[in-house]
């Protein structure tokens, strides 16, 4: 990071906050990272110290937690520090009406109208919330799949116990990668008792990129809802929902867009019209409302600053770092004899995760530790549910010595 943008982003304060919804921001985005890192063909898309990294740590872990660049918390923490000049005057104010800026970004970022987007706190809320509104009764259908997130399973679960309704799961299982085969599986489970399609852009088991747009033209041709769980997707991929034909997509801000802990948006379409009637929106969608309460103020705003961050790199140079990283690791972890590397190589199917599956023998929970104590490097165990693995996100930080060093790891310790 340069001293002027550091001299930049140190002076945003009091004064500076009070007006900064659109030429600040501006300014925010121009100072967005511009000098790769590493050494290699594969350099990472922002400088190494716009990231407060543990040193000699490779942080392969966006798909968790995504971490926060030096422009973004120091925004987020400007805005806190303004607010409690006077928490009432700002709050309710100035820094209320500028969250609706933040609206507007993240809106243009999915590809939607402003009335359609709705500022969350988590994906899973946002999935919590549709959930809650859909009205359903004894006998209806909720069709998903073998693969999803817990925070994307038990608010369905929930509402199938409140109301009687049956949960029909479709299998993916790891390693088989034939989005034809899903669609086909997805039509022979849907019947005339299915309300709601529910399912993941990019599975957070293996990180394989569904055919999304295939199966909400199923849903609409079977007259359900589709809602997708976007978690793995928006920051690290390029989403556009009206390209998708979602009526209802959720997300955070903390996994790929890098922002705050605890945000998220939530896409609801004109489409969905009164199919969904959430409490939390009843006095409309802005950021507060009277249904809706309080937010972390700061966190809204640090959100936009992010999605700036993001977007002044480009999602579509994002995009093609990850995938170049992700068939660097595929084919490097492919080599090692006693992994089976269950995600896709490369095509339409793949995303910026990838999933390797273990020998039994091998705890790779227990082996998550190792690689953190012994060789720096952070990875995400595979619930067991799922399979005996380990996944790895890489993100625009990442360079390819990050993955070299997993594959070096990894052969040292499974010999």
């Amino acid at each position: 990071m340069t001293t002027d943008r550091r001299s930049f982003l140190a002076s945003v304060g009091a004064s500076a906050i009070a007006g900064m919804s659109a030429g600040c921001a501006r300014q925010v985005a121009a100072a967005a990272p511009v000098a790769p890192t590493g050494t290699g063909a594969l350099r990472g898309l922002a400088p190494a110290d716009d990231f407060l990294f543990d040193p000699g740590l490779s942080y392969l872990q966006t798909g968790s937690l995504g971490p926060t660049p030096r422009p973004v918390i120091d925004r987020t923490v400007a805005v806190w520090h303004e607010l409690e000049r006077d928490p009432s005057a700002l709050g309710y104010g100035t820094l209320q009406s500028q969250m609706e800026d933040v609206r507007g970004k993240a809106a243009a970022l999915l590809g939607c109208g402003l009335h359609e987007l709705v500022v969350t706190r988590s994906t899973t809320e946002g999935i919590n919330w549709v959930a809650q509104g859909v009205a359903l009764a004894p006998g209806d259908r909720i069709l998903t799949t073998d693969q999803e997130h817990p925070g994307g399973r038990v608010n369905w679960d929930f509402v199938a116990k409140r109301y009687g309704a049956t949960i029909d799961a479709v299998a993916i299982p790891p390693g088989e990668n034939d989005g034809a085969a899903i669609v086909e599986r997805f039509a022979k489970a849907i019947d005339a008792r299915t309300r709601v399609m529910s399912f993941s852009h990019v599975l957070t088991s293996t990180g394989l990129r569904m055919p999304v747009a295939e199966l909400c033209a199923l849903a609409r041709r079977a007259g359900c809802i589709s809602l997708v769980d976007g978690a793995q997707a928006v920051g690290g991929i390029a989403v556009d929902v009206k390209q998708l034909g979602c009526d209802a997509y959720a997300t955070s801000g903390h996994k790929w867009l890098l922002g705050p802990k605890g945000t998220g948006v939530l896409y609801l379409s004109d489409g969905l019209g009164d199919r969904c009637e959430v409490i939390a929106l009843q006095d409309g969608r802005a950021v507060y409302t009277h249904s809706s309460g309080v937010t972390s103020i700061p966190s809204v705003h640090g959100l936009g600053a992010a999605i700036d961050y993001v977007t002044a790199i480009g999602i579509a140079r994002v995009e093609a770092h990850g995938l170049a990283l992700h068939r660097r690791a595929h084919a490097a972890l492919s080599a090692i004899r006693k992994l089976r590397v269950v995600s896709p190589a490369d095509g339409p199917l793949a995303s910026p995760l990838l999933t390797y599956e273990m020998p039994t023998a091998v705890d790779a929970s227990a082996l998550v530790l190792r690689l953190r104590e012994a060789h720096r490097i952070e990875v995400k165990g595979v619930p067991r549910e799922f399979l005996n693995g380990q996944r790895v996100s890489t993100h625009l930080f990442n360079d390819e010595r990050d993955v070299d060093a997993l594959a070096a790891a990894l052969r040292a310790e499974l010999g």
